[in-house]
């Protein structure tokens, strides 16, 4: 197959190309992507990750899991605010990066986050960024489920996706409800609010608010709240 040339919708710089042609669920195309485009997000944090580490910061957040942490860029709001962070990467050559860019003082486990969970840890925030609406039905709902099972009592789990308002969406190959091929491979689910509620209702869902990156995202927290006790004995 020929390669075709790849928008990678994410981040704070503006959206890079990207010659490959794949499966965004597989390991070879986000090895395929950061081979060739290296840093292709920059350095600076995103908009939603700088206000998470704010609202962890705020809430004495001591560890944070990121699924999907790329090379890291992200992740070092949150270590500048003195929390450890734990990743999950699909790529290894992303981890390498991370690992030349900020140290080897985070714990980055090499595989998919539909292979979650990969500790028993339970963490007090958790930062999934851009990520999700990459993926299908049964792996989003599994996703969701897994990252709120690894919070600890009152805590705190940051979601961005990506929404209806995008110029992308309805564009490309339509393969499910809302769901569209792209870009030669990347599989993109568009939220409206309703779909947000839908899939993150039962995970303590407290906020939905739109952040625009370079492309329009809602960004969701959601709370693990400890067992509501009974009235009056």
């Amino acid at each position: 197959m020929h390669n075709s040339v790849i928008l990678l919708p994410y981040g704070n710089f503006a959206a890079k190309q990207v010659d490959l042609n794949g499966d965004n669920n597989k390991p070879e195309f986000w090895e395929a992507a950061f081979t060739q485009k290296q840093e292709m997000w920059g350095f600076e944090p995103a908009h939603a990750a700088v206000s998470a580490a704010e609202l962890f910061a705020a809430q004495g957040v001591k560890n944070v899991l990121i699924p999907g942490i790329g090379y890291g860029r992200n992740a070092s709001i949150f270590t500048a605010h003195g929390m450890q962070v734990t990743g999950i990467e699909i790529a290894a050559t992303a981890i390498e990066m991370a690992r030349r860019h900020y140290g080897t003082g985070m714990t980055v486990y090499h595989g998919s986050v539909t292979d979650m969970p990969f500790d028993n840890q339970l963490y007090d925030g958790i930062f999934c960024y851009a990520l999700i609406h990459l993926l299908d039905s049964n792996e989003r709902a599994k996703l969701i489920n897994d990252c709120y099972h690894q919070l600890s009592e009152n805590g705190w789990m940051v979601f961005t996706v990506i929404t209806k308002e995008a110029p992308t969406y309805g564009t490309g190959t339509r393969i499910g409800e809302e769901r569209y091929e792209m870009f030669g491979g990347v599989k993109m689910y568009f939220y409206d609010k309703a779909a947000v509620e839908a899939e993150f209702g039962g995970a303590g869902l407290l906020e939905i608010r739109d952040i625009t990156e370079n492309y329009p995202f809602y960004y969701i927290v959601c709370r693990k709240q400890t067992t509501i006790q009974s009235g009056n004995n």
